[in-house]
């Protein structure tokens, strides 16, 4: 679990920050934040799962902090601290989804027992808001490059974690996703997809998991109609990339940009597809091609070389002996050449 302690106080900071690593159960990560603005900007960077925050701050509140993060990050759970005993304030905590509200002093024991009572929460049910995006990453993904395999596998690990849930929470998080995908679709300009639009409406949890598998077929015939038959395997767009370019130094950023896929991704599919990793293909392509050129009598090994993208002869000669268990000079004369 990532914990975001948020206080302008420098003590109170530095003593919640004791108290939750004194705590049985130790966290991945605990990131401090002197008020709400500098808080956003640590969410954005570490996505933590537990947010404890002060009331009064400068520049950006607590309360308001916590109102921004119930539209953002509806699945951060939120702790509230304050030394003002005013009801007002815990009302619209509960408003803006905070679960918990401690009136300062706090002690080691008032935050042992809420950490308590959030870990058998998680335990019953809550999804971690960074494993939410990741998953809703791979899924818009897969979408784009329909990729009805991997939508299909993501669906069986998604049941997997969320089947225990309760209907009403399935239901809220489900829609969530297909909220979240339709705003990416659309902040990267590729297209709006009606059908991510519409809520989910469905009595039970196998019922949620059905209508929602069909949101996602709805999805993919709309793209393929929008498409016409024009569409590109990106697996196969980027291995022509890199073939092609052979001679110059490519990135998996670069090719990963080419096709519209996120680098991460890019680098787990391409791997799942071609059984390779992107560097170990390339290395491979350009032994390959070394090879086909090697049985070329006039051409220079130095200039084979050169043109599958070494420079440094020693370098290319070591990687070549490497693959095929010789050197480039041994492989000519196997073949007969000088």
């Amino acid at each position: 679990m990532r914990l975001l302690i948020v206080d302008d106080e420098p003590m109170i900071r530095s003593g919640l920050m004791k108290m939750a690593q004194q705590y049985t159960q130790s966290f991945q990560a605990i990131e401090l934040a002197v008020n709400g603005v500098e808080a956003l900007d640590r969410i954005q960077q570490m996505e933590p799962d537990l947010l404890i925050t002060d009331i009064r701050m400068p520049k950006m509140d607590g309360l308001e902090l916590c109102r921004i993060l119930h539209e953002s990050h509806p699945y951060l759970m939120k702790v509230v601290i304050s030394g003002y005993n005013d009801f007002d304030y815990a009302q619209k905590c509960l408003s803006y989804g905070v679960k918990h509200y401690l009136l300062k002093p706090v002690t080691p024991p008032d935050i042992h027992e809420m950490l308590d009572q959030i870990l058998r929460t998680q335990s019953q049910g809550l999804i971690p808001f960074s494993r939410l995006v990741a998953w809703v990453e791979r899924l818009e993904e897969s979408l784009w490059n329909l990729q009805t395999d991997e939508i299909a596998d993501l669906m069986t690990e998604w049941k997997a974690n969320c089947g225990h849930l309760p209907v009403q929470q399935l239901k809220y998080l489900l829609n969530e996703v297909l909220l979240m995908v339709s705003k990416s679709f659309q902040e990267k300009q590729r297209a709006l997809i009606p059908e991510l639009l519409d809520p989910l409406h469905a009595p039970t949890q196998a019922d949620l998991f059905q209508s929602f598998e069909c949101r996602m077929k709805a999805v993919i015939d709309n793209i393929l109609f929008v498409r016409r038959g024009n569409y590109k395997d990106p697996m196969e767009e980027a291995r022509v990339y890199i073939d092609t370019r052979l001679s110059v130094e490519v990135t998996l950023s670069e090719v990963a940009d080419r096709v519209g896929i996120t680098p991460t991704y890019f680098s787990t599919l391409f791997r799942k597809m071609t059984g390779e990793t992107f560097i170990s293909y390339r290395i491979n392509k350009r032994m390959e091609k070394a090879k086909d050129l090697l049985s070329i009598p006039h051409k220079k090994t130095v200039d084979i070389a050169s043109e599958v993208g070494y420079e440094d002869y020693p370098h290319f000669a070591k990687t070549f002996k490497k693959i095929f268990g010789m050197s480039p000079s041994e492989y000519r004369a196997s073949m007969g050449i000088k």
